[in-house]
């Protein structure tokens, strides 16, 4: 919206700056922060007001750690209400509304309603079950057919703008582009079906909802891994949309694509005003309306641009807690045998003696190393 005002540039020479990205990226980061910061209180009181506590496990199902978790039975939970509103505002505020843009935002939007819909069955049934598997999934794919519909359908030409360079985003969308190697011919890029592309989706949807849920177990892990990988697609997304970035690193170029890095900078805000109240001890959580909603965002962001399988390297905490519940429930069943004392992984560790702000830390710091590997990506093809 705030874009516009480069048109205004006759009136007042600064409005010019309204047409760099970099300028509005920052100004969405800022005043997601700020919006996070300003609804925060308010919404965390509102949620103990209602008696939005957390539901956890019982204690014969988690044994000791319940023991290490009794301070955190009334601490309100759908937190990632402050997240939405901060990165929903913000993105309208200072993104162009191109197909990328409105893509990102709707899969965001239904995400937080399965997500919000989880929790809310959570609290009002008082049982850490709420929204079954089957339902949660058709929520995915309600998701990822709507996503598929803007990127392939009528709309996406329209919302690109008629004469625009991205009229080809159809058939941008389905090229399939793999960390490490380089496509000097065009022509040699894979082209994906449509029923592989929608496969392809669906599996990073999914996945990467599924795998932030399963990371948001302690104090401010899942938000402060977020933030990295924010930052990290907010390069990569800039990149993706510049030409002569793009054609020096030998990436894709993907026109519109510049204005997702709003999004995911909107996202870093968001993301930093709420581990201020989520940092140990936690004054809120997100709930599967944040974590499943964050997940599905960033997981159309990195299709959008052209890197979800960078997506298993930036994300590397994420894929460690997801493999780790993988390999658990494989072994247990298998083999009758444990291989952690519990997963996802980071509860492991906390049985092993670790306090959770030494696991916290450290796993933000594995957090960066991955994000800076991610990065590196792109030049090394």
């Amino acid at each position: 919206m705030l874009s516009w005002l480069q048109f205004g540039e006759d009136i007042w020479g600064p409005f010019r700056l309204f047409q760099y990205i970099s300028i509005r990226a920052l100004g969405a980061g800022i005043t997601a922060l700020v919006v996070g910061f300003w609804i925060g209180p308010s919404l965390i009181l509102l949620l103990k007001k209602i008696g939005a506590k957390q539901a956890f496990r019982d204690k014969e199902e988690v044994g000791k750690l319940a023991d290490l978790h009794i301070d955190k039975t009334h601490t309100p939970t759908m937190g990632g209400m402050l997240i939405f509103f901060s990165v929903l505002l913000s993105s309208i505020l200072w993104a162009e509304p191109n197909v990328y843009v409105c893509t990102a935002l709707i899969t965001y939007i239904l995400l937080t309603c399965v997500g919000f819909a989880d929790d809310f069955l959570k609290i009002s049934q008082k049982n850490s079950k709420g929204l079954s598997g089957k339902y949660k999934l058709l929520g995915q794919l309600i998701a990822t057919g709507v996503a598929l519909f803007f990127l392939l359908g009528p709309l996406a030409n329209g919302l690109n703008g008629a004469g625009d360079e991205a009229l080809g985003s159809s058939q941008k969308m389905r090229e399939f582009w793999v960390p490490f190697v380089s496509y000097e011919d065009t022509s040699s890029i894979p082209i994906l079906s449509l029923g592989t592309l929608s496969l392809l989706y669906l599996l990073t949807l999914t996945g990467t909802s599924n795998a932030i849920n399963l990371t948001d177990g302690l104090d401010g892990l899942a938000i402060g891994c977020t933030v990295t990988v924010a930052l990290t697609y907010a390069i990569m997304a800039y990149a993706s949309g510049n030409f002569l970035i793009a054609d020096y690193l030998k990436i894709s170029w993907v026109p519109g694509t510049g204005e997702l890095s709003i999004v995911c900078t909107a996202l870093l805000g968001g993301s930093l005003a709420f581990l201020w109240y989520n940092a140990h001890p936690a004054e809120v959580f997100m709930g599967d309306t944040g974590s499943l909603a964050i997940g599905g965002l960033i997981g159309i962001i990195a299709l959008m641009i052209h890197q979800p399988l960078t997506l298993i390297i930036v994300g590397g905490i994420f894929v460690m807690e997801a493999t780790s519940v993988i390999l658990q429930v494989a072994s247990f069943k298998l083999r009758g045998k444990r291989i952690f004392l519990m997963s996802p992984i980071h509860h492991h560790f906390e049985l092993k003696g670790w306090k959770e702000t030494k696991v916290v830390i450290r796993f933000w710091i594995l957090s960066l190393l991955f994000a800076l590997i991610g990065l590196a990506t792109l030049k090394l093809r």
